[in-house]
């Protein structure tokens, strides 16, 4: 039923399901616990005062699900059709004409979903992979993202050595950088002014030295118009400064342009369990 569902949403306009998808951010707000996570990240990100831009937000976050269906399963065509300009190309063919592989980190922030698809339509790309807990929308997932020349790495060692193959062939991989990992996974990084545990694989690919890395965003362009995917360039490391932070640095670069994008109500300052809280030093920082 749910697959029927989703299989007729992928027929609707764009401009319907970003109506709707308005009024389930609506909804989902009323969560308590989610309307906790996204206010305080929100006020993190110096935005607490700022009541258009949490408006907006509340908004955008449903319009990420109301579109998912028809990114995932709308023809193919039909969907790369939406990208209405890509901009920062010059820094992918650079890396090509090198012959480097590339290290593309996209955050969550407008859809995602769909730059990935964009950057697949220039190359070979693998994709760090993490099944969602609904078993039908993995499977879903799955056969969307699959294609002769893209390929998905689970979230283990194998998929790992996927990553640094495709790197080594001078291919591209994507990483979703701001999702908290599991135990050992990851290190304490300043994110907005506060620690939040972040990959260490995402630092240790973009230090690879046969490889660019670059940070994508797909963003959503007013009034259901479509979206661009906008490409920039990790920027240089600041002194002392760690990859992991660095890394979450050029992501907040990234999402200030436009921060009623970012989903905010994600818990990114969670602790795994069983990790080490952050030092004194840290949660100061």
């Amino acid at each position: 039923m749910a697959l029927a569902l989703m299989r007729l949403a992928a027929r609707a306009p764009l401009a319907m399901l970003h109506a709707i998808g308005v009024a389930l951010g609506w909804i989902a707000y009323c969560s308590p616990a989610y309307r906790r996570d996204l206010r305080r990240n929100l006020a993190l990100a110096g935005y607490e005062r700022d009541s258009r831009v949490r408006r907006a937000a509340i908004g955008e976050a449903g319009k990420m699900i109301a579109e998912a269906p028809k990114i995932l399963l709308d023809a193919r065509e039909k969907t790369l059709a939406l990208v209405r300009a890509f901009e920062g190309r010059e820094h992918i063919d650079a890396a090509r004409a090198a012959g480097k592989g590339i290290v593309y980190l996209t955050p969550h922030f407008g859809c995602f979903e769909l730059a990935g698809q964009a950057l697949n339509e220039l190359g070979p790309l693998t994709a760090l992979y993490r099944p969602p807990k609904i078993a039908w929308l993995g499977t879903l997932l799955e056969q969307r993202r699959k294609r002769p020349d893209g390929h998905l790495a689970p979230a283990d060692m194998r998929g790992v050595r996927s990553l640094i193959g495709a790197l080594r062939r001078g291919e591209a991989i994507l990483v979703l950088p701001d999702q908290v990992p599991s135990r050992g996974e990851g290190v304490w990084a300043e994110f907005f002014g506060k620690p939040a545990y972040t990959m260490t694989l995402a630092a240790r690919l973009a230090e690879r030295k046969d490889s660019v890395c670059l940070i994508v965003t797909g963003e959503r362009l007013p009034r259901a118009a479509g979206f661009v995917v906008r490409v920039r360039p990790l920027p240089a490391a600041l002194a002392g400064e760690s990859s992991e932070r660095r890394i979450n640095r050029a992501l907040e670069e990234a999402i200030r342009t436009r921060p009623e994008q970012y989903l905010w109500g994600y818990n990114r300052y969670k602790r795994p369990s069983g990790a080490e809280p952050p030092a004194a030093s840290e949660a100061s920082g």
